[in-house]
């Protein structure tokens, strides 16, 4: 798994105008458990992906303006009326999710997660 978390965070490294740092954080085990990303807003994003697919991509603004916005597929209940289920997006809190549009590769996830920071940085920033 290192191996992909490394490749993210070469695609998160090239969001310059938004990326200030990356970091992958390790179990006790020396596994690694996440890719945290650190924006230039003070915001920061979580990637998380396992070996049987599954995924988090989760940008945390709670202490900027109480937003947190996730693209992911755990197979929670409550979300099965959603028409691309168990691929989800959190949209600016928890319990507002709607359908998701994240591709099916890591390398793609991540570029569509990236722009989608980027994009909304950018907007609140203008």
């Amino acid at each position: 798994m290192l191996e992909i978390y490394l490749f993210l965070e070469s695609i998160a490294r090239d969001y310059k105008e938004v990326v200030l740092e990356t970091k992958i954080i390790k179990l006790p085990s020396g596994e690694p458990a996440k890719l945290r990303i650190e924006l230039i807003d003070g915001s920061f994003a979580d990637i998380w992906i396992s070996n049987s697919g599954k995924y988090s991509f989760h940008w945390d603004r709670l202490e900027i303006d109480g937003t947190v916005y996730r693209f992911d597929n755990a197979p929670h209940k409550a979300w099965a009326r959603i028409s691309t289920f168990p691929h989800h997006f959190h949209n600016k809190t928890e319990k507002a999710v709607i359908e998701s549009d994240m591709p099916s590769k890591p390398e793609m996830q991540m570029k569509r997660f990236m722009d989608f920071i980027r994009k909304n940085i950018v907007q609140k920033l203008l």
